[in-house]
C-alpha cells in the first residue's frame, strides 16, 4: 500500500466491511458499532490512509459552527481568553458558531469526529509536541492557524503571524537605549513559533550587537512565582544584569518581586549615552508573507566579555529595566507598571477568524498568510530619573 494513495475502498477490503462504513467509521457520523468503528480507525492509520479533503468539503453539508484549538495552557492566561472572545465575535458576524475543542478530545485520531461537527478550524500556537494538531490540520476541513507549525504536519489553508523577532528585538533596543548593558531574556520552552523566534532572537540580537544576552528558559506560560525564582537566581549568579525581558504572560510580576528581594530598584538604570526616551505606542508589523524561527538552549548569547567594574549595571544594587514580551492586566497593574509588547489578542482572534470565514466563503484562496501588527508600551519600569 505504499507505492500508491490508500483509498477508503482499501480500507474496507482490509477491514472486512463496506466502503460506506469505512466512511461512516472515520467521519464519526452514521450507526456504526464502537468496536466496528475502532478496527476501521486501526486498519486506516495502519495502511496510511489519508482522506480527499476536497472531496470530503464537497461532500458535507454546512455546519454553522468552526472549531477553536488553543494551548493546554490557555485556560490560565488572558492572552489566550482575549483572543477566543475576539474570534467568537468575528465569527457571530458570519453567522458561526465557535466550538472550543477540549485538547483530550482531539487527540489520537478523533479528527474525523470533530471534522463532522465543523465548517473549519482554528488552531492557536501549535506546538509541534501537542499530538492533536497534525490530526487537526488533517481532518479534511480548512484549518487557519494562529502562527506557523513547526512540525511535519499537513498545510494548513491559511495562517496569521506576528513578527516575534521584531518584537522581541525592539525590547533590547529599548532597554539599551534606556541604558541597560547587560540584559536578560527569559525566553519560554517549547516549540511553538512563538517560543522558537524568542529564543532564537534573544541569541542573535546579542551577537549581532556585541552584547552579552543572559538567556534563561522557563516554562510556556511560567507563573509569577517561577519568574521569581528564575529571576532570583539570575541576579545571584550574574549581578551585572540591569535588565530582565520576561516573555510568558502574566510572569512579569514575579520579576518585580525578584527585584524587590534583590535590593534592585525598578526603572531607574541611567543613561550613559543619547538614547531615545520617547514613551507611547509603537507600532509594529504588515501586511506580508513572512514569519522567523529557530531555537537554542540556556546560554549568554552574545559577546561574552563581562563588564567591568565601575559600570552600569555590575553592582549588586544596580537598578534593574524589566519589560514583558505579553501585554496584559497583570504588566498594567504591576507597581511599576511595566514596559510591554501588546499582541493585541482580541484583534488576533478576530483576524484568524475573519481569515478562516474568508476562505470558508471563498473571498480569499487558500494558503493565504496574513501578518497582525504589534505595540510597544514604554512604561515606568524602563523609565530613568528625568
Amino acid at each position: 500500500m505504499t507505492s500508491r494513495t490508500v483509498t477508503l475502498l482499501d480500507v474496507a477490503r482490509v477491514a472486512g466491511v463496506s466502503k460506506s462504513t469505512v466512511s461512516d467509521a472515520l467521519q464519526g457520523s452514521g450507526r456504526v458499532a464502537e468496536a466496528t468503528r475502532e478496527r476501521v480507525r486501526a486498519v486506516a492509520e495502519e495502511l496510511g490512509y489519508r482522506p480527499n479533503s476536497a472531496a470530503r468539503r464537497l461532500r458535507r453539508s454546512s455546519t454553522g459552527a468552526i472549531g477553536l484549538h488553543l494551548p493546554q495552557t490557555a485556560t490560565r492566561l488572558d492572552y489566550y481568553m482575549n483572543l477566543a472572545f475576539g474570534a467568537v465575535a468575528r465569527a457571530q458576524e458570519e453567522g458561526l458558531d465557535v466550538v472550543l475543542l477540549a485538547p483530550a478530545g482531539v487527540a489520537g485520531g478523533e479528527s474525523g469526529r470533530v471534522a463532522s461537527r465543523v465548517d473549519g478550524l482554528l488552531v492557536i500556537d501549535p506546538e509541534v509536541g501537542d499530538s492533536a494538531v497534525p490530526g487537526l490540520l488533517d481532518a479534511g476541513v480548512p484549518v487557519v492557524t494562529g502562527e506557523r507549525y513547526l512540525g511535519p504536519a499537513a498545510a494548513p489553508s491559511g495562517a496569521v503571524i506576528c513578527d516575534n523577532a521584531a518584537s522581541l528585538t525592539a525590547l533590547l533596543d529599548h532597554v539599551t537605549e534606556r541604558g541597560a548593558r547587560h540584559p536578560a531574556v527569559l525566553a519560554p520552552a517549547g516549540t511553538s513559533a512563538w517560543a522558537t523566534a524568542l529564543r532564537a532572537t534573544a541569541a542573535s540580537w546579542g551577537q549581532e550587537h556585541g552584547v552579552a544576552v543572559a538567556l534563561r528558559t522557563v516554562p510556556f506560560a511560567a507563573t509569577p512565582q517561577e519568574a521569581e525564582e528564575t529571576t532570583l537566581a539570575l541576579l545571584r549568579t550574574d549581578p551585572a544584569v540591569d535588565a530582565v525581558i520576561c516573555a510568558p504572560d502574566g510572569a512579569a510580576p514575579g520579576v518585580l518581586r525578584a527585584a524587590a528581594t534583590a535590593g534592585r530598584t525598578v526603572g531607574t538604570v541611567s543613561v550613559r549615552t543619547a538614547g531615545g526616551t520617547t514613551s507611547g505606542r509603537t507600532i509594529g508589523g504588515a501586511t506580508s508573507d513572512h514569519t522567523a524561527g529557530g531555537t537554542t538552549s540556556d546560554h549568554t548569547a552574545g559577546s561574552t566579555t563581562p563588564g567591568r567594574t565601575g559600570e552600569a549595571g555590575t553592582h549588586p544594587r544596580t537598578p534593574l529595566l524589566v519589560a514583558s514580551c505579553v501585554d496584559g492586566t497583570a504588566t498594567r497593574s504591576a507597581e511599576p507598571p511595566v514596559t510591554a509588547v501588546d499582541l493585541r489578542p482580541a484583534a488576533y482572534g478576530r483576524a484568524c477568524a475573519e481569515l478562516l470565514c474568508d476562505i470558508l466563503a471563498g473571498r480569499t484562496a487558500p494558503d493565504t498568510v496574513r501578518r497582525h501588527a504589534w505595540a510597544l508600551e514604554t512604561r515606568a519600569s524602563t523609565t530613568p530619573p528625568c
